[in-house]
């Protein structure tokens, strides 16, 4: 009964308040004409506070045109000074010398990279203590200083000026160059913002390819290719491992023909050779991420231009995104690397900017057009029995600490919830009365329907929306980020494990006819796994299945379908064949509700060591638990409440990195919090999918994580 008071109360915050605030500060730009006085009056705070706030304002005759004053709020003086003017950060390889600085409270990585002109990278090179532990009050720091880079120097290093040619548009120099348009009006930023034309001769800087001129690169990397008759989209992006969305890009003729004509000359990428083993043991990895060059890159992977161009003659024909460089492994001292890859070093916690202040939506279905606070006990019944209410309620709960810890670092975030009701209806209502401008994501709704009314109007201008259980949609919008992975992504996780630890295992499959994919996956992956013959899509036929279980090997069983019972006979048949002379583990690549069931002996699923693939972990006590303990009187999380914490935590963390999702998932990699984990990558026009999940197991009665070693 507690859990569903501390849901009441929840609801009763719902209906109390809608917005929530984060911050208790400001900035103020100083205006010809204003004064100490005047600028207090306006924030109704104190002048003393305003001076006591910004230590470089001695008196008020200080206060003048285009200074920038912190405000505080509400009153209380704000000892930390934010700089909030942003500047490019230049750097050389050897350092002229070095200052000491002592970390004061709040400062984080970020702010001191932006104060010194260094990279973070520079940071922890002259001290390496950053790697390994968190930046702290009273730490003592190497701060180096290098002879400061002019742009003409760093452009010249990597840079060309590209004269426009007839009839070129921005994406086919951006194409040309590998690069994305995003990135060639972020060179350009004196680019027409409102327009996409380009004049004849207009001058463009653009990343300077080494060695062959554009046109080789253009032979180099296309071929062409005469459409033959009955030729399909599908067809021909398989056979050149391309998306249908892709080929149309590169040849937008298609969709002005009215699609795939026979005859048509099109342009596609060159088949790639994937033949041949890459040596892991004497070379490590690095993925090119968007808008990076090679200048930068020579000084993080800490190698010479000649020996980069060395590893990897690729280079000779431009730097592109998605690359793969080859390093040498003595390289791998002060970088972080996992299975021979080069991971791009950015703690979101450390590289918060104060300055992004996220506007962020929730749309879910609290149904408080059904709750009746007066009656508690018909409100707990509903909170009990219907999924969306207490869905809703667990993941809005896990939220509210998500803002109140994203507070403590300092973000401001303005916040509006909307009750979606469950009713289409409704949602256009709350779009057509709301404006979403300025709106830097949102997080909801549940249902597809939904996701799909707000992700069209949300798409123009350029807001991002968080879908908070779904995996994927049967609508394509590239705003979209899914942040359940699909099952396709489970299942995978599950046979590439076994496809390293597999040796000789007597390998049988029980799968109904709704998991067909399933069954055919794990074929693909074990050829000589046995079939279990299913009687009316419900039970084992149970002497025909005894007889393929070996004495002599390990028994993999993996067990596919979503019927309770079915997972209960079949676990409760293989534990009592698991005997001295018969092992026997369980599998399954789709974990659902079946597996969870009542009627299912969590003893049998312990006995046989069940795994499966998820998209959560058990929880352990984290700042997490305790701070929700706190908030709501002792009750532990729910499963809900720890997917609202992670997903709205993960975001806000991006947003106060770069105050736009869709930038920051181009250098943002995996991110892990209590329970879940996000990975997303954009698949094109059809949104961002997340591909990060765990391998879970039953162990004496607990259910565990797989680590690498375990299997």
């Amino acid at each position: 009964m507690k859990k569903y008071i501390i849901r009441l109360g929840v609801v009763a915050f719902l209906l109390a308040s809608i917005q929530v605030s984060a911050q208790n500060y400001t900035t103020h730009a100083v205006k010809e004409g204003e004064s100490l006085q005047s600028i207090s009056r306006k924030y109704r705070v104190t002048p003393y506070t305003i001076l006591q706030s910004n230590k470089e304002i001695k008196t008020a005759s200080d206060v003048k045109p285009n200074t920038i004053l912190i405000i505080p709020l509400d009153g209380s003086v704000i000892t930390q000074q934010i700089k909030p003017k942003k500047e490019e950060v230049v750097k050389q390889i050897k350092p002229l010398s070095f200052s000491r600085h002592r970390v004061r409270k709040r400062e984080t990585l970020f702010g001191l990279t932006q104060r010194y002109k260094i990279t973070e990278e520079q940071l922890k090179r002259y001290n390496r203590n950053l790697y390994s532990e968190p930046l702290k009050k009273g730490m003592v720091l190497q701060i180096p200083k290098f002879p400061e880079l002019t742009t003409e120097e760093e452009r010249a290093l990597d840079f060309e000026t590209y004269s426009v040619k007839p009839k070129e548009t921005r994406w086919s120099i951006a194409h040309k160059y590998g690069i994305t348009v995003d990135s060639l009006v972020a060179l350009n930023p004196d680019l027409n913002k409102s327009s996409d034309y380009l004049a004849v001769g207009q001058e463009l800087n653009l990343p300077r390819p080494k060695g062959d001129s554009l046109e080789d690169q253009e032979v180099e990397l296309f071929t062409s290719f005469t459409v033959p008759p009955k030729q399909t989209l599908y067809s021909l992006g398989k056979a050149y491992g391309i998306t249908s969305d892709s080929i149309i890009k590169l040849n937008p003729e298609i969709m002005k023909l009215g699609g795939l004509k026979e005859g048509m000359v099109l342009r596609l990428p060159k088949k790639q050779d994937t033949s041949g083993e890459v040596n892991t043991e004497n070379f490590i990895f690095y993925e090119v991420k968007p808008k990076q060059n090679i200048f930068r890159l020579t000084q993080n992977l800490k190698i010479t231009r000649d020996e980069l161009f060395r590893l990897n003659p690729a280079l000779e024909n431009g730097l592109k995104a998605g690359m793969v460089l080859k390093l040498p492994n003595e390289n791998t001292e002060g970088l972080e690397v996992k299975n021979a890859l080069v991971l791009d070093k950015i703690n979101l916690l450390d590289s918060i900017n104060l300055q992004n202040r996220p506007k962020l939506v929730f749309m879910l279905p609290f149904r408080l057009d059904r709750i009746n606070l007066n009656d508690r006990k018909k409100t707990a019944t509903q909170i009990e029995t219907r999924r969306d209410v207490s869905l809703s309620l667990g993941f809005y709960s896990g939220a509210l600490v998500a803002l109140d810890s994203i507070k403590k670092m300092g973000i401001s975030v303005n916040v509006k919830t909307f009750d979606t009701e469950l009713n289409q209806a409704k949602v256009k209502e709350i779009l057509s009365r709301e404006s979403l401008l300025g709106v830097n994501a949102i997080i909801g709704p549940v249902s597809s329907t939904a996701l799909n009314e707000v992700a069209v109007q949300a798409a123009p201008k350029n807001i991002p929306v968080i879908s908070p259980i779904a995996s994927n949609s049967s609508y394509s919008h590239n705003n979209v980020f899914f942040s359940v992975p699909t099952d396709e992504v489970l299942r995978q996780k599950m046979l590439s494990y076994l496809g390293k630890t597999y040796t000789d295992q007597n390998i049988i499959i029980i799968a109904d006819s709704t998991h067909q994919v399933a069954k055919d996956s794990i074929i693909a992956k074990f050829p000589s796994a046995q079939i279990a013959k299913i009687i009316d899509n419900k039970s084992l036929h149970l002497n025909r299945f005894l007889v393929k279980l070996s004495e002599t090997k390990e028994n993999w069983v993996f067990v596919e379908t979503n019927q309770p019972n079915m997972v209960a006979s079949v676990s409760s048949i293989l534990n009592s064949a698991n005997a001295d002379k018969t092992v026997v583990r369980m599998f399954t690549t789709n974990f659902n509700n079946a597996f969870e069931s009542d009627v299912v002996s969590n003893t049998h699923l312990s006995n046989l060591k069940f795994a499966y693939p998820s998209f959560y972990r058990e929880i352990k006590e984290d700042a997490f638990t305790k701070a929700y303990r706190k908030k709501y009187n002792d009750l532990k999380p729910d499963r809900y409440a720890v997917r609202g914490f992670d997903v709205t935590f993960d975001i806000l963390l991006k947003l106060a990195h770069k105050n736009n999702l869709f930038e920051t998932s181009k250098i943002i990699g995996l991110t892990e919090y209590t329970g879940n984990s996000f990975n997303y990558y954009n698949n094109l026009s059809s949104g961002y999918y997340n591909r990060a999940s765990y391998l879970m197991e039953y162990d004496g009665l607990r259910i565990k994580e797989i680590q690498l070693n375990d299997l």
